[in-house]
Parts: structure tokens; sequence; C-alpha cells
């Protein structure tokens, strides 16, 4: 399912960028880095189908023997604007390489992304571990530009590459016990120096509801900006749920478990009067230190005016269905 950017995202709320890389410059952009080999429009559907080229196998997250041959990526208005390249990759939370926004940038070199295993456990019918080309097997990649709204007030624009999650939690089949999903991030300190510290209890993990992970909004990520996700960004493998707050969308992905009871989640353990596990975007509900009605949009500068938070961080229409019968006060 293709996501329109007019949905949740309108032109005038979306950070300007001076450096946005148009359409055309991102095609230039991955052609330079050798991950598309060529390149056909359709205007039926507004797609441009792009066939994945074997060149750098540390970089490139598609499988080598080709069985990921289409790239397609909706552009609608062409004229979008997105947050700064610079921001996305150099303003990030990853404890896992410190605690500091530029931490993550200046250390996730360490990272080895390649090659990458992800196990998958619990209550479905098909487990096992299972090589990241194995993951990526079949899928078809897809650009969609979500908003993205950190815990800490903070927001940004991104165009994310990756397919939905359901598509790919489908095919373990779940069982009709598996009411979550849990999702775990590597631990080794060896290349995550940030791990040798308690500052939470590793490895890092998050969880959904069954429905919140099949849900078609929920986005299995692999790249940003026409390009392989860096490191810094959660390389190879993340998870993007637009309508939770950021810490939902956890990086270098290595386990994921389907499980009958709600399942512990990092922050929640480490201070629950603080972050619940639903972790909605929610402008009436503040954080227990600070508001969080409005947000500071990244790319316009420290000073720049803050905008309201809106309810499910835009995509209220999409996903408020998911919870009718929940108190969003007392589950936050």
């Amino acid at each position: 399912m293709l996501i329109k950017r007019q949905r949740g995202i309108k032109t005038s709320e979306i950070t300007a960028e001076s450096t946005f890389r148009k359409r055309r410059m991102l095609l230039k952009t991955a052609l330079a880095m050798g991950l598309i080999q060529s390149a056909n429009s359709s205007a039926q559907d507004n797609l441009i189908s792009l066939e994945a080229k074997d060149s750098d196998t540390r970089k490139k997250p598609f499988p080598e023997n080709g069985q990921i041959n289409n790239l397609k990526i909706w552009r609608g208005d062409i004229d979008l604007e997105s947050t700064p390249f610079e921001d996305v990759t150099g303003y990030n939370n990853y404890y896992e390489f410190g605690t500091g926004k530029t931490d993550p940038a200046r250390y996730a070199h360490t990272l080895e992304p390649h090659p990458w295993n992800v196990t998958v456990e619990g209550e479905a019918n098909k487990t096992g571990t299972y090589a990241l080309e194995d993951i990526l097997k079949g899928h078809v990649l897809e650009e969609r530009v979500y908003r993205f709204r950190c815990v800490e007030a903070w927001s940004m624009v991104v165009p994310w590459i990756g397919f939905p999650l359901a598509d790919l939690l489908r095919k373990f089949e779940p069982t009709s016990r598996a009411n979550y999903v849990q999702f775990f991030t590597l631990n080794e300190p060896e290349q995550m120096p940030g791990v040798r510290y308690p500052v939470l209890r590793w490895p890092y993990r998050e969880g959904l509801t069954i429905a919140e992970a099949m849900h078609p909004l929920t986005l299995l990520t692999v790249g940003l900006y026409g390009q392989v996700l860096p490191n810094q960004n959660g390389a190879p493998l993340r998870l993007i749920v637009p309508w939770k707050y950021g810490f939902k969308s956890i990086k270098s992905i290595v386990r994921i478990r389907f499980m009958q009871d709600q399942p512990q989640t990092s922050w929640n353990m480490a201070n629950a009067r603080e972050y619940g596990f639903y972790s909605n975007v929610n402008p009436g509900k503040d954080h227990p230190r600070w508001s969080q009605a409005t947000e500071r949009v990244l790319g316009g500068g420290l000073f720049s005016a803050r905008i309201p938070t809106r309810l499910f961080n835009g995509y209220a229409e999409e996903v408020a269905s998911l919870y009718t019968s929940l108190d969003l006060n007392t589950n936050y």
C-alpha cells in the first residue's frame, strides 16, 4: 500500500530545506552510489521503478541474488521539501553510541551492518534465524515521506525507504496467540561503545500491538534520501511508526518476537511514569518534565518558531480507530 504524502503532511508545514534534493538529484545520487541501474517512469500510478545494482555489498541493502530488483518511489509533489539531510543524519538519539545528539554520527562507524541476521521467535508457525537478504527477498521498496516526532519535542520530515512491516510479519504466520510483537536492537559492546554503560537495560527493546505492527503505515526501513540507512540512523534495518514518539521506531533490529502478553520496552522499564507502552504522539498528554503541545522543527535554527503538535503526529485519520476503546491519557 502506497501512502500519499498529503495524508498528514501539508507542504506549508514541512521544514524548509535550502539543500533540498529534488527527485532528479536523488536519482543521480543513487546512481553515483551504484544502488540503481536503470529507471522507468509510469504516469499511471505516479511511481518510478528502479533496478538495484550489485555493487558495494557492504552498504547495499539488496540481496546479491537480485531477488529484489525494483525500488518504487512515490513522487507526488516534486517540490515537496524535507528536513535537511545533514540534520536527519547528524542529530539522533541512539544511546548505544552515546547520549549526545551528535554522538551517533561521530561514533556509529564502528557498527558492522553486514552480514546481518534477524531471529524470529515466539507465537508464530515459522520461526528461525534469517539473513538480511532473506528478510528483504521478494519485497518491493517504497519511498514514503513521514513526519517524525521525538518525545523531546523536536520533529523532522524524512523520505524513508522501506516496505510495510506487515508484509514481512505475515510470512512468519503468527498464531492467534500473537497479540504483540517485540523487537530487539543489536547488543554488541565492541561495535556499540554506549552499551558498556548502564544508561538503559541492554539490549534495547520495543514493542507494538499486533494491530499496530500490521498497520500499513508501519514501515520496515532500509534507507533514506535515496540511499541506504547510515549507521547512526539504524542500519541496516529499523522500524518507523510515524504516529508514535521516535523511541518506538527501534534501530538495528536483530530479533522479532511474537508474544501473547504485553512485552517489556526499554524506556518503560527505565521510567514507567514518563514513558508508557503506547507512546502515541499526544499534545494533550504532557511529559512530566515538559509540554508536548508544541514542537521545534529541525532545520529552522535553534530559535525557530514552534508549531502545534498534532494528535497521532498528524495521522489520526489513519490510526485513531486502533484506540477507540483506549483512554490515551491513562494508556500513554
